[in-house]
């Protein structure tokens, strides 16, 4: 047994050698000195494997799983206030606080100044379940949310016991008002036609010292809009866009007109007019898990950017 006793010991330092290993965070190079946005996700409400599919594209990543396939968010940064935002709280939030906060360093707070909601779809809320008794416990997390939104949160479960146990607190969003969040940052939400089973669906101006952002995760269709999504490209400096399907062939089991986004090439098609610097503001996100524009050597991936337009990858980061 006395000859057992270093082996042992020294499994248990080989343990925690490589427990180490594993929970050491990682580190940002060059974390952003400025006021910069992060892409903290760009795939569709239900990830990338998605659930109960047998098709490629999920079969290899339910064996291997790629880190970088995160549900649609993004962070904003504003290191001069020691401020950090989140946009869309979903079922990947826990990571996704944890790699925006390695983009501001100095901000020791685990969770973020506010979280700004788009709608009631699962990728885009749910995430607020860590913020609850089973999870973090939080106290008193700013949550923006439109009027329908906040009224679907404070009276339906398990979400009213967050605001009840004041883990979050909820702060009004009107339609088109600007808000001012610190003297570099500044949002502006706005309605757009969707699926608005639950509340109502906006994206959001982003407002930067130089830079604006336009943020439309999910919305049904460009022509169900009552505002030119063309005019809107040309007010911002960047343009993060709906891509949900690259073209209506992905759908093979359902009714397409349940699940009406535009597609990529439906989105091209419309935008083919427009000169090179202004293809070149968009930003396509909000993937679905059969969008092959998710792998960045994919010919449609390739295709994209040969029209001059981009496509929002995993940590990509903009000086705003």
């Amino acid at each position: 047994m006395k000859r057992l006793y270093p082996l042992i010991f020294a499994c248990l330092l080989g343990c925690n050698e490589a427990t180490k290993k594993i929970t050491k965070p990682a580190v940002v190079q060059n974390a952003p000195a400025r006021t910069s946005l992060i892409v903290l996700g760009n795939v569709q409400d239900a990830g990338s494997p998605h659930i109960a599919c047998k098709k490629e594209c999920c079969r290899e990543l339910f064996q291997n799983p790629d880190d970088s396939r995160k549900v649609v968010s993004l962070g904003v940064v504003d290191p001069e206030n020691n401020r950090k935002y989140l946009f869309d709280a979903t079922p990947d939030m826990p990571e996704q606080l944890k790699i925006l906060k390695d983009f501001l360093p100095k901000n020791k707070n685990e969770v973020v100044d506010g979280i700004f909601l788009t709608h009631a779809h699962i990728g885009h809320y749910t995430g607020l379940m860590y913020l609850g008794t089973e999870a973090m416990g939080a106290s008193n997390i700013n949550v923006f949310s439109m009027p329908v939104m906040d009224s679907y949160l404070r009276n339906n479960g398990p979400w009213s016991q967050l605001v009840g146990n004041q883990n979050i607190s909820l702060q009004a969003l009107n339609n088109e008002q600007q808000i001012s969040l610190t003297s570099n940052l500044s949002i502006i939400p706005f309605l757009v036609p969707h699926r608005d089973e639950y509340s109502e669906t906006v994206g959001f101006k982003i407002i930067g010292p130089n830079k604006k952002v336009l943020f439309i995760p999910d919305i049904d269709k460009w022509y169900k809009w009552e505002t030119n999504i063309i005019d809107e490209i040309k007010k911002v400096d960047y343009a993060f866009l709906d891509a949900g399907f690259f073209s209506e062939k992905e759908i093979d089991n359902r009714d397409i007109s349940e699940i009406p986004h535009p597609s990529v090439l439906e989105s091209m098609e419309l935008f083919a007019d427009l000169p090179s610097e202004e293809k070149n503001k968009v930003w396509f996100i909000h993937m679905n898990h059969t969008n092959p524009m998710l792998n960045p050597e994919s010919e449609q991936s390739k295709l994209v950017l040969s029209k001059g337009y981009n496509i929002a990858r995993f940590k990509k980061l903009f000086e705003l």
